[in-house]
C-alpha cells in the first residue's frame, strides 16, 4: 500500500513522448517525468549494472533535439554527490545525482554527510537489486537506506513501481522545505522495469514533518527589547541567511539598528565585504576584530548559524557577559552548544523582518569604531605582509589576492580543505550571494574540484574560481576527466606547497614539528594536464603572478594555473585549541 501523504496533482509543461497521464509507463519513465516537474535541469551521475533501465530512459530525454535534461557524466560517485552539492550552493535549487548500487551508492555517502552537515538540499537517487533479492548478500547489494539514515533528512526505499512519483515528489519538498538537506532514495530494479500509471504531482505536506515553524510573536518581542537597549549589539551572521534568502532583511535589520556583524565561513557572501558593518570572518582563523568584540558585546544576535567549536572556541567562556539572540529554523540548534536568553525558531526571512519592525532607528557608532584598532592591527601584522610581500617564495594570501582582484570580486569561490580554504576564505572577497562553495562542517578533502563543477552548471553566466591544494586536489584528482569532457571553464588555483599544509601546522603547533607524513611528493601537474587538454600555467616568481592570473581568467575554456607556494606558510591569525575565542594569537610561536 502506497504511503500516505499529501500529493497534489499538478498538469505537466512538457510533450510526454507519446504516453498520456492516466497509462501505463515503466517506474524508470515516472522517474523522469517527476524529475522534470521539479524542475530539474542538470543530473550528475555514473551509470552500472543495477541503475540502467534509469540510465536507458534518461537516454531518450537527453538526446532529443531540445533534451529535457543535461547529464554530466562524473568519474567517481563521490564526484557526483559533490557537484550536486556545488550546483545546489550557488543556485538554490535541488542538486540531483544518480549512481547504482552497492559500491556506487556508498561512495555517495561522503558527499552527503557533508550535505547534511551544512544543509545543503540534493537528492541521490541509487540503483539496488530486485526486492526479490535483498537479504541475500546479492551482486552490489548494500543497505543503503540504514546507512544513510542518520546522515538525511529522509532515505526511503522505493519499492513498486506506483510509489516513484510520490517519492521524489517527496523528496524534493523535504530536502528544499525548512533546514535544507540531502535526501536518498533507494531504487530496487524491480521498481525501475516495472509498470505503473503515471499521474503528475507535486508535494506539499508532510505529516510530522513542519518545516516552517511558526514564529513566536512574543519571542519577536523580547528580542526586539533587547536589541533596542543593547549598547554594544553584535551579529553573527551564518549560512542559514542565504538558505533563507534573507539577504536583503538581513541588511535593513542591521542598518537600521547599526549593528556590526561578523560572518561565518558558509555566511561570507550573505552581507557584501566592503559593507560598513561588515567586520569580517569570524571564528578559529577568522579575523582579529570580531572575534575579541565577541566577548565585549552586551547583546549576541546569532542568525541562521550552529554555534560551531570552530566559531566559539572554549565554550565555558563563550560570550558570557552578553544576553543571546538566536535566530535559527531549526529548533534542535537552539540551546546545543550556547545557552540563549531569546530564541526566535522560525525561517530567517520572516523573523528578521518581524524584529525589524519593531527596531528603533539606533546610532552605535562609538561601539563601531572600537573594532577600528584591532582591524588596522590585524591589517599592519597580518594581512599586509601576507597580501603585499616584497621577498621571499609567493604566499598563499597574496595569489589569492590577485586573483580576487583580478576578478572584481564578482566570482564564485570554491576552495577545497586546508590551508587553501582558510587563506581563501580570509582574502577573497565577496559583493554577491551564493559566492562561496566550501566544505564547513564535514571539512571534506577532495570537495573543491567536483563541487566547483558543479558549481559551473549551477551558475553558468558566472565565472567560478577554486583554490586547492596539492593534497586535496589528488583526492579527486579524477574528475579533470569530467572538465574534459564537458569543457567546463574552470579556472583552477592550484596552491602547490608539497604538504598537507594545515596538519603539517599543527603538527608544528601540538606535537614539537614531528611532521609524521605530511610531506607530499607530488606528480607534475603540466602533464597532467597536458593528458587531460586542460590549459596550464605556473608561477614561480612574484612578478609574473598579476600577468598570469589574467591570463588565466581570460581564457575561454578549463584552466589550471600553479603556484608554487611557501612551503611552511602558517594561516594567521589563530585561535588555538582549547583557547578562549578572545585568547586568539596574531602570530604563532612556532
Amino acid at each position: 500500500m502506497q504511503p500516505a501523504a499529501s500529493r497534489t496533482v499538478v498538469e505537466p509543461e512538457a510533450p510526454w513522448a507519446g504516453v498520456k497521464i492516466g497509462e501505463e509507463c515503466s517506474g524508470s519513465e515516472i522517474l523522469m517525468r517527476a524529475l522534470y516537474q521539479e524542475n530539474v535541469h542538470t543530473i550528475f551521475g555514473y551509470p552500472g549494472g543495477a541503475i540502467m533501465p534509469v540510465y536507458d530512459s534518461l537516454y531518450t530525454y537527453t538526446h532529443k533535439r531540445s533534451p529535457w535534461f543535461k547529464h554530466v557524466l562524473v568519474r567517481h560517485e563521490q564526484g557526483a554527490a559533490h557537484a550536486a552539492e556545488g550546483y545546489a550552493r550557488v543556485s538554490g535549487e535541488v542538486g540531483v545525482c544518480i549512481v547504482t548500487s552497492g559500491p556506487g551508492a556508498t561512495n555517495t555517502l561522503t558527499g552527503v554527510a557533508d550535505a547534511m552537515m551544512d544543509s545543503v538540499p540534493i537528492v541521490v537517487i541509487a540503483g539496488q537489486v530486485g526486492i526479490k533479492s535483498l537479504g541475500s548478500d546479492a551482486f552490489q547489494e548494500v543497505d543503503l537506506v540504514d546507512m544513510a539514515q542518520p546522515i538525511t533528512k529522509w532515505s526511503y526505499q522505493i519499492r513498486r513501481p506506483e510509489d516513484v512519483a510520490w517519492a521524489v515528489n517527496r523528496a524534493f519538498y523535504i530536502a528544499r522545505s525548512g533546514r535544507p538537506g540531502p535526501v536518498v532514495l533507494d531504487f530496487p530494479r524491480n521498481a525501475q522495469v516495472g509498470k505503473a500509471v503515471w499521474m503528475p504531482g507535486k508535494a506539499d505536506k508532510v505529516r510530522s514533518y513542519n518545516p516552517y515553524p511558526k514564529i513566536d510573536e512574543n519571542a519577536v518581542k523580547q528580542a526586539a527589547d533587547l536589541i533596542n537597549n543593547a549598547k554594544k549589539p553584535f551579529a553573527l551572521v551564518g549560512h542559514g541567511v542565504e538558505l533563507g534568502n534573507a539577504q536583503e532583511e538581513l541588511r535593513t535589520f542591521l542598518e537600521l539598528a547599526d549593528i556590526p556583524a561578523g560572518r561565518t565561513l558558509l555566511g561570507l557572501s550573505a552581507l557584501p565585504s566592503d559593507h560598513p558593518l561588515n567586520m569580517g570572518m569570524l571564528g578559529m582563523h577568522g579575523n582579529y576584530a570580531p572575534n575579541i568584540k565577541e566577548q565585549e558585546c552586551d547583546v549576541l544576535i546569532a542568525i541562521g548559524m550552529r554555534f560551531s567549536d570552530r566559531v566559539t572556541g572554549r565554550l565555558d567562556s563563550y560570550a558570557k557577559q552578553a544576553k543571546i539572540i538566536h535566530l535559527d529554523i531549526d529548533p534542535s540548534e537552539i540551546d546545543k552548544n550556547v545557552k540563549t536568553d531569546v530564541a526566535v525558531i522560525g525561517d530567517c526571512k520572516e523573523s528578521l523582518a518581524a524584529i525589524t519592525k519593531l527596531l528603533n532607528k539606533a546610532d552605535h557608532s562609538k561601539w563601531i569604531s572600537s573594532f577600528k584598532p584591532l582591524q588596522e592591527e590585524e591589517y599592519r601584522e597580518v594581512i599586509n605582509p601576507s597580501i603585499h610581500p616584497t621577498e621571499g617564495p609567493l604566499l598563499m594570501g597574496e595569489v589569492i589576492n590577485a586573483v580576487a582582484e583580478a576578478s572584481k570580486d564578482d566570482a564564485v569561490m570554491v576552495n577545497d580543505v586546508g590551508l587553501n580554504q582558510m587563506f581563501s576564505c580570509r582574502y577573497f572577497k565577496f559583493r554577491h550571494v551564493r559566492s562561496i562553495v566550501s566544505s564547513g562542517g564535514f571539512g571534506t578533502m577532495g570537495f573543491g574540484l567536483p563541487a566547483a563543477i558543479g558549481a559551473v552548471f549551477g551558475a553558468p553566466t558566472r565565472q567560478v574560481v577554486l583554490f586547492t591544494g596539492d593534497g586535496g586536489f589528488q583526492m579527486c584528482i579524477e574528475e579533470l576527466g569530467t572538465i574534459m569532457e564537458q569543457q567546463t571553464p574552470l579556472k583552477i588555483i592550484l596552491l602547490n606547497n608539497n604538504y598537507l599544509g594545515n596538519v603539517r601546522q599543527w603538527q608544528d603547533l601540538m606535537f614539537n614539528h614531528r611532521r609524521s607524513f605530511t610531506h607530499m611528493l607530488n606528480p607534475f601537474y603540466q602533464k597532467i594536464a597536458e593528458g587531460y587538454g586542460i590549459a596550464y600555467d605556473v608561477v614561480i616568481n612574484r612578478e609574473d603572478l598579476k600577468d598570469k592570473v589574467a591570463n588565466m581568467l581570460a581564457a575561454d575554456g578549463p584552466y589550471i594555473l600553479e603556484c608554487a607556494v611557501k612551503e611552511e606558510e602558517n594561516v594567521t591569525p589563530m585561535v588555538t585549541p582549547g583557547s578562549a575565542i578572545d585568547e586568539m594569537k596574531l602570530h604563532l610561536d612556532i
